[in-house]
């Protein structure tokens, strides 16, 4: 596909800014820079390609994230490449962390990216492409021991789960993989992190590039496949 529309949540800092502009390379693609909040989103852009827009897309807020992809799709027609980046991380063991940071845990990490899936799906059928990356983590790894925060790893490995159970069903000319960036000098990785945003993103773009024969259902980390 020559000229393809794609969509980045949490596209406007750290990884997904990095996986943004990786992606931006090729001009023939369209960037929609999903955002919670539009205003920096459209800081962010500002000294970027034209093909990068920034878009309203709110992984907490059900009905806004809902009209945000009937929007995109009214505007572009559809939507290609699907980037489910955006996450929320809450510390504590599973009875520390509140039964609200768990249920937001859930929502952004697992449930939006499955409604987002839910919703670009039939545009990706109907023009015999699409590729999704959901953006995981080692912490959401069963085979490492799922170390991290209780609600993070949880949700984490849930959307392992829903990504290796989608690709069952998927057309084959649909490739679903999840990845892990490593850790990586985010807001949320903190200052120690040894990787960069852009070598956190590396994987993202690799998988978001993927060719006709490529893999679907996988776990990946630095372009290769992990177990989960």
């Amino acid at each position: 596909m020559k000229k393809r529309i794609i969509l980045v949540t949490g596209g406007n800092r750290g990884i997904g800014l990095a996986t943004v502009k990786g992606l931006s390379i090729n001009k023939d693609d369209k960037i929609l820079m999903g955002c919670r909040n539009l205003e920096e989103g459209e800081k962010a852009s500002q000294e970027l390609g034209d093909n990068i827009s920034p878009v309203h897309v709110d992984l907490n807020d059900r009905d806004q994230l809902k009209s945000a992809v009937e929007k995109i799709i009214e505007e572009y027609g559809r939507i290609d490449v699907l980037v489910n980046n955006a996450g929320v991380h809450h510390p504590g063991s599973f009875n520390e962390v509140s039964v609200e940071d768990y249920d937001q845990s859930m929502r952004v990490n697992t449930t939006a990216p499955f409604e987002l899936i839910r919703a670009v799906l039939p545009s990706m059928e109907k023009n015999g492409y699409g590729r999704i990356v959901n953006v995981a983590s080692g912490w959401g790894s069963i085979n490492e021991g799922l170390e991290g925060p209780f609600a993070y790893s949880v949700s984490k490995a849930a959307l392992n789960a829903m990504t290796f159970h989608m690709a069952k069903t998927m057309p084959k000319n649909v490739k679903i993989n999840s990845m892990c960036p490593g850790w990586v000098r985010t807001r949320m990785g903190g200052d120690a992190a040894p990787r960069t945003p852009e070598e956190g993103a590396d994987t993202a773009i690799f998988l978001a590039n993927l060719e006709a024969d490529g893999p679907s259902g996988g776990f990946y980390r630095d372009r290769k496949p992990i177990k989960w």
